[in-house]
């Protein structure tokens, strides 16, 4: 069993990716339109510019999956203290931020890429609080 500390953690790293998926997730299913213009705007120079619509398709139901595995895994956490499904959120997290990286890269935003970094460490640092010990 885990100390309050370590529990408080887990608790406060899924709700951080559950909010920051959640939000961005359901933006781009609000806002199709908008993140379809402006990252067909994005891409346009880049080798990914024919499949703008795919990756939104794809980057949309890895941020929904990971917010949501993240909120049902922080609610989880407190009632009965199984990280599984958080965890879970927390590794399709990683991947999530792995697509959006790529895809910063391919247009040579690197400043953009450089802005994930830190999300990216936080959800590698969420997948080992979480690891069922």
């Amino acid at each position: 069993m885990l100390g309050g500390s370590e529990a408080l953690l887990q608790i406060l790293v899924s709700a951080f990716l559950a909010i920051l998926f959640l939000q961005s997730g359901i933006d781009k299913v609000v806002d199709r339109r908008g993140n379809l213009e402006w990252l067909k705007g994005h891409f346009a120079k880049s080798p990914l510019a024919e499949i703008v619509p795919a990756m939104v398709t794809a980057i949309t139901i890895l941020e929904i999956a990971a917010g949501a595995l993240s909120a049902i895994g922080c609610v989880v956490l407190v009632f009965s203290r199984d990280s599984t499904v958080a965890f879970y959120g927390a590794v399709i997290s990683t991947v999530a931020i792995l697509a959006l990286f790529f895809g910063q890269r391919m247009t040579k935003d690197y400043a953009g890429a450089a802005v994930l970094v830190p999300y990216f460490l936080l959800a590698l640092a969420a997948i080992y609080l979480l690891a069922s010990h």
